[in-house]
């Protein structure tokens, strides 16, 4: 797929503001992913015609140039520029605070805004509005399904599926791959659990009830422990496939071993928080042995196929660091 033809990547001409307060603040963080942000603000300006928007960029410290580049580009953006990196949490906490729209819409910078996403979405919540919380649909480059744009709630049963590998061996299976959703291709409406922080969309007001994301989080369950509060506020958080992105993922975080300690340690922080505490002590042992049978199992099949060496050694290193990681999340800039 051609994303930048797809995307109709223009020179934008004005903020998308028009007269009066924007209808939707889009909130970008951006930390060393210039020319993706580029990319991605480009699709913006190009593919939301019809709604008052204004878009509202943290620049997380980027040594690549970022903020220069986005300030050269899109003097209209308003334009964050942090000498330090805050971490997602933060970086959109400190930027939703700056915000005027009504709705306040979480976007990732690596991702594509196709077909009018962000008005199919806005226009989701208006009809909607129970949900509280909305997502869309998101692709990989090569425009297949990337099922990560929303899942399930963690609970004891999915912990035991996923560490136990049946989550793997059947994920075609909402009961044994829960938090995956099993085969839903994302294709029709439903009501979710969470929805992913690279394209989420929520109330203004709701946001600050909310407080926000909760800044233990440096990295990652940011949006899990989000829903679980929404949840208990009274929110249905739904998913439309009419509101569709690309979104590449993972390219903040490239070392997967790095990756491994911030996804445990926000899930850890999950069980804490919202595990009955009957179950906390079980989910916590769960995701323990998850990451110690994976570091095991892939240096042992590495032995005999190659193409599995490098994995044993990112999980193997997952497990080694597991001071950062088994107590909850961390703060630890890896």
């Amino acid at each position: 797929m051609d994303t930048l033809k797809q995307a109709d990547a223009r020179q934008p001409k004005g903020d998308g503001a028009g007269t009066g307060d924007p209808l939707v603040s889009i909130m970008l963080v951006n930390w060393n992913t210039r020319e993706m942000t580029l990319d991605c603000l480009r699709s913006v300006y190009a593919q939301t015609r019809d709604i008052p928007f204004e878009v509202i960029v943290v620049d997380n410290g980027s040594e690549d140039g970022s903020a220069t580049a986005i300030a050269k580009e899109f003097p209209q953006v308003r334009l964050m520029a942090e000498t330090e990196n805050h971490g997602f949490a933060k970086a959109t906490n400190i930027s939703v605070e700056k915000a005027r729209g009504k709705f306040v819409l979480l976007l990732n910078t690596d991702t594509i805004v196709l077909d009018c996403a962000i008005q199919e979405i806005v226009a989701f919540a208006q009809a909607k509005p129970q949900a509280r919380l909305w997502g869309g649909r998101t692709l990989f480059e090569d425009g297949s399904l990337n099922p990560d744009s929303c899942w399930g709630r963690i609970t004891p049963w999915s912990l035991f599926c996923m560490a136990t590998g049946l989550s793997k061996l059947f994920s075609k299976s909402e009961l044994l791959n829960p938090e995956g959703y099993g085969g839903w291709q994302r294709d029709y409406e439903r009501q979710i659990d969470i929805v992913q922080g690279s394209f989420l969309l929520i109330e203004r007001e709701f946001w600050n009830e909310l407080g926000g994301f909760d800044l233990d989080f440096f990295m990652f369950g940011e949006e899990a422990d989000l829903a679980a509060r929404a949840s208990k506020a009274g929110a249905a958080p739904l998913m439309t496939p009419k509101a569709t992105i690309i979104h590449y993922g993972g390219r903040s975080t490239k070392k997967f071993s790095k990756r491994i300690i911030y996804v445990i340690g926000g899930r850890i922080g999950i069980i804490k928080r919202h595990f009955h505490k009957f179950w906390q002590p079980l989910g916590i042992a769960l995701m323990i042995f998850w990451v110690w049978w994976r570091a095991v199992g892939y240096r042992i099949g590495g032995l005999f196929f190659p193409r599995l060496k490098k994995q044993g050694e990112e999980w193997q290193s997952a497990w080694d660091q597991r001071d950062l990681w088994i107590k909850g999340p961390t703060q630890t800039r890896l």
